[in-house]
């Protein structure tokens, strides 16, 4: 049984669980894959993917050999065995559980019991009700071969691609970050979806037709799946392209908020994301044709004749969903496949790596412990529990006159050499130190070195501590200072949850909220668009950024077109929240306006000029 297009054709959930920090959702499938719910693993720490296979292959009694970092090609190496031990162990999971008995507690009832209200579901119901014998026995084998598990995804940041060294000489492209996690992924059993993030990187999307398991097969099924997590239909646009022209298809194009998100935030000049559905809903069939046509150009002649229509293409979405009728909405408003849940499930020990000190801090943050903060090396914002160890460390670093980080993976080390002749973190000890050191004597005013100084300063080792929730819930590393890298969303939940809880709140059987004066997660968006533009105008008027006033009179164009549509679309909203939602939303056009009224002329006449 070809279970990944049985998940494709009929998802027996309708959410999945983004990729979470480096930590989070490693080792996630293990936890939840069996119960159909798919998840994704993020392959930027190959250190880290090492020791959570020594962990998961002890635990399971399975043999383990180390490979080393002097072996070769250990980075690819090391993901391939990870993901072939998850792989193996999750297949194990499943005939255990599809062999189990339907009674009350047993692995297989628990499965049907998550479902959402699905045929599928209803014939779970159907099979606990009936008294005929005969039909019983017919149901549950029915039911047990449809027990199918969720994909195990992986994740690749396509920007985080440092070059790797040995004996310091830089090795060929192919032992990049990200071209050895994409052979690693490549080259393991697994029959799932590659997540690409961060945006094109076309070395990477090159090497990807290097790999046969992102061809099809004689039925024309693929092995291995590209998905593409955007924040524009222009960006997927673009990305597609250039795929097919080499071959390769996108089976899924995966829209995130840009900014109501956890971990790192990518504005899109004001782009908001039901717009950007909308687009998506009514171009979708049209971007297909169009990348069908050059794909099957660009197709191999081996596998030319096995491909006789655009496979199939699948539309999520992920950022700041917070209740089950957002969830529904979505779906069936923008057509979506499915809807991406990860802050929420940082709540819920059983699914996601989180330490009890963490999940206490989790459980208990205010919207001022939330912050949108410059912390990543990658110099992109980057949302940011403010009573972390990780934070409490490093502002206790500066305080003791060594601030930065040891450094001790390197992964950050990919743009800057202002001090040295190969690239090194900015958050490094290293850097922080002459990095602060050379603002004290440089042609700046008071407040520009103010800001130059904090900014530098900000930066977190967090390639590191991004694990260390992991680490300390598994015994691995009890010293580590974990980075917590929840969504603004995460205020909204103050309660440790079990699977079945979250589940129920997605699907609308239960509420966890604990935030009755919740604001929609569309007006959310928005709000934190108008405080990121706000930042942006401070540093526009500090000369600190590249962006010119155009930039931001075509972010308030694109937010004003925003709360255009949202005023035509809130007449689908049930009555009683859309008076709120339109109240909300004037709030926000009148905060708008008033940024823009605050702003010197001659900025407003460059903008307008």
């Amino acid at each position: 049984m070809n279970n990944t297009d049985a998940r494709d054709l009929s998802p027996v959930h309708t959410f999945f669980i983004p990729v979470m920090g480096i930590g989070f959702t490693i080792d996630t499938p293990l936890k939840i894959a069996k119960y159909g719910v798919s998840s994704v693993i993020s392959l930027v720490d190959d250190s880290f993917i090492e020791q959570m296979r020594r962990y998961h292959s002890e635990k399971a009694g399975e043999q383990y050999e180390q490979i080393g970092r002097k072996e070769e090609d250990y980075r690819a190496r090391r993901i391939t065995a990870y993901l072939n031990l998850v792989d193996r162990l999750v297949k194990r999971q499943v005939e255990e559980l599809q062999v189990s008995p339907f009674e009350t507690g047993s692995e297989i009832t628990r499965y049907y019991e998550l479902l959402p209200e699905t045929e599928l579901k209803a014939k779970y119901i159907q099979m606990t009700r009936t008294s005929d014998p005969v039909e019983k026995d017919l149901l549950e084998k029915e039911l047990r071969l449809a027990a199918v598990p969720g994909s195990i995804d992986v994740n690749i940041m396509t920007k985080v691609d440092r070059m790797n060294y040995r004996k310091g000489a830089v090795l060929p492209p192919e032992y990049s970050d990200t071209r050895s996690a994409l052979r690693g992924y490549a080259n393991s059993t697994l029959r799932s979806s590659i997540v690409l993030s961060a945006g094109l990187n076309p070395q990477l999307y090159t090497y990807i037709a290097h790999f046969e398991d992102f061809f099809p097969n004689l039925e024309g099924k693929l092995k291995k799946q590209i998905v593409l997590k955007v924040s524009d239909f222009r960006s997927a646009e673009v990305q597609a392209r250039f795929l097919a022209k080499r071959g390769l298809w996108v089976s899924e194009y995966r829209i995130e908020s840009g900014l109501n998100c956890g971990g790192h935030a990518f504005a899109a000049k004001g782009h908001l994301m039901g717009p950007i559905l909308e687009e998506f809903s009514k171009k979708k069939d049209e971007l297909v044709q169009q990348t069908y046509d050059q794909y099957l150009k660009a197709l191999p002649a081996q596998y030319q004749g096995s491909v006789t229509e655009p496979p199939n293409v699948r539309l999520t979405v992920a950022g700041g969903i917070g209740t089950a009728d957002e969830h529904q909405f979505l779906l069936k408003y923008y057509d979506v496949d499915k809807a991406g849940w990860g802050t929420p499930f940082l709540l819920v020990p059983e699914v996601t790596n989180v330490d009890d000190e963490h999940l206490s801090k989790l459980a208990e943050a205010t919207e001022d412990d939330v912050y949108l903060s410059a912390a990543s090396p990658l110099k992109v914002p980057f949302w940011n529990l403010r009573t972390s160890a990780s934070e409490e460390t490093r502002r206790r670093n500066i305080v003791e006159g060594k601030p930065g980080s040891l450094c001790p993976k390197g992964h950050g080390a990919i743009f800057d050499m202002e001090f040295t002749k190969v690239p090194e973190c900015i958050a490094a000890r290293r850097y922080v130190t002459q990095k602060v050191d050379s603002l004290e004597n440089a042609d700046l005013t008071e407040d520009q070195r103010d800001w130059l100084v904090e900014d530098a300063l900000a930066k977190s080792c967090i390639c590191h501590d991004l694990s260390g929730g992991a680490s300390i819930k598994l015994g691995i590393d009890l010293n580590a200072t974990p980075c917590i890298c929840c969504g603004p969303g995460i205020v909204n939940f103050s309660k440790i949850a079990s699977l079945e809880e979250m589940v129920g709140h997605i699907y609308g059987r239960l509420s966890l909220l604990t935030n009755s004066d919740r604001p929609h997660m569309f007006i959310k968006e928005m709000s934190l668009n108008i405080e990121f533009l706000k930042d942006e105008i401070e540093k526009f008027k500090l000369e600190l950024t590249t962006n010119g006033a155009k930039y931001f009179q075509e972010f308030k164009e694109n937010l004003l077109k925003g709360i255009d549509y949202y005023r035509k679309t809130a007449e689908k909203f049930v009555e009683t929240k859309r008076t709120r939602f339109l109240e909300d939303l004037k709030a926000q056009k009148e905060a708008l306006e008033q940024l823009f009224a605050s702003l010197p002329s001659e900025m407003l006449a460059e903008a307008t000029g």
